[in-house]
């Protein structure tokens, strides 16, 4: 059975979150094996060395090689629990192995000829990935590092379903064997978004109207006066009249100089 990583554990005999918790503290990393027709056993392993097997993509879907002392047993991730906001793994679980029992594994899909389809290339479509990985079932031998997935034929509108990919001799979909075939890919029209309508302040609008419309002075307005021109302040004299002033002097001299004197018209 070929393996791509080799991890060192050590059996763990303390139990419980205290225990756990002291063991975190030493950089270690509590774990548990279990399957293959056999007891679960729990496990220690150092924390830097798993962190950076861990950032290999194949770690997650490859047989792994647990060596424990002079034992060594093949096996696969099947959990892994992380700090909510540390860069700490806090729980990892293993399961055994067997070389003829069927195993259950996440796979990730690496898609090819994206650019290349006539969809996007031609038709100005963008391409969509719906699903990432899949789960597959077949023996530890079959079991692929990753699905590739060729969309280079996909045209628009079209969709690649779970039945279209091409899989390894002795490997089977899970979804396919309970009935459900589901979308991997599609190409479809970019959205366009719509512009947006500015939102206007209707009262702000209609204040605005109604200050236009009777400004100081305007026909009808507050203040103006009757029969006034447009444009005339308000209490402002029709044109051609005089001066107020002038006027009342002009009524005062003329009382005068038409009063009759004593005397006249007498002999």
């Amino acid at each position: 059975m070929k393996t791509s990583f080799e991890l060192v554990a050590e059996f763990r005999e303390d139990q419980g979150k205290g225990a756990s918790r002291r063991l975190r503290h030493l950089g270690k990393v509590p774990a548990i094996l279990y399957g293959g027709r056999r007891d679960a056993r729990t496990l220690l392993l150092d924390h830097t060395k798993l962190a950076q097997l861990m950032d290999d993509e194949r770690f997650y879907s490859t047989i792994l090689s647990l060596r424990v002392g002079d034992q060594t047993q093949a096996a696969v991730l099947k959990d892994v629990q992380r700090h909510p906001y540390r860069n700490m793994i806090m729980h990892i679980d293993f399961q055994r192995v067997l070389e003829d029992e069927k195993i259950k594994m996440i796979v990730p899909l690496h898609f090819k000829g994206g650019a290349e389809a006539k969809g996007v290339k031609d038709q100005g479509g963008v391409l969509s990935h719906v699903q990432n990985d899949i789960e597959v079932t077949c023996l530890p031998k079959d079991l692929p590092e990753f699905i590739e997935v060729d969309v280079s034929g996909l045209e628009l509108n079209q969709v690649l379903q779970l039945s279209d990919l091409r899989l390894p001799a002795g490997v089977e979909i899970v979804e396919l064997l309970a009935g459900r075939d589901k979308p991997v890919a599609s190409i479809h029209m970019p959205r366009v978004e719509e512009e947006e309508v500015p939102v206007v302040d209707e009262a702000a609008a209609a204040a605005a109207a109604a200050g236009t419309a009777a400004a100081p002075g305007a026909p009808g307005a507050p203040g103006a006066a009757p029969g006034a021109a447009p444009g005339a302040a308000a209490g402002a004299a029709p044109a051609g009249a005089a001066p107020a002033a002038d006027a009342k002097g002009a009524a005062g001299k003329g009382g005068k100089e038409g009063t009759p004197k004593k005397g006249d018209g007498k002999k």
